[in-house]
């Protein structure tokens, strides 16, 4: 999909530089992505707190001795 806008040079310049990008394109697309996971984290610390938990759970069964 085609779009334009109209960003600031300067941004993409660094941002460019920063993310060893090529081109304005692979700089954008990297940006939006990290955008889009940087999100879906904020989404998942909302979550800390409403779990709940064993207190007698005890991790270290689960391992494998040899």
């Amino acid at each position: 999909m085609a779009t334009n806008l109209a960003i600031d040079d300067s941004l993409i310049i660094e941002a460019q530089k920063l993310g060893g990008h090529t081109t304005k394109k692979a700089t954008v697309s990297h940006a939006l992505m990290e955008y889009i996971q940087r999100r879906h984290q904020l989404d998942i610390l909302e979550l800390f707190g409403t779990v709940q938990y064993d207190d007698n759970y005890d991790y270290k069964k689960q391992r494998i001795v040899e």
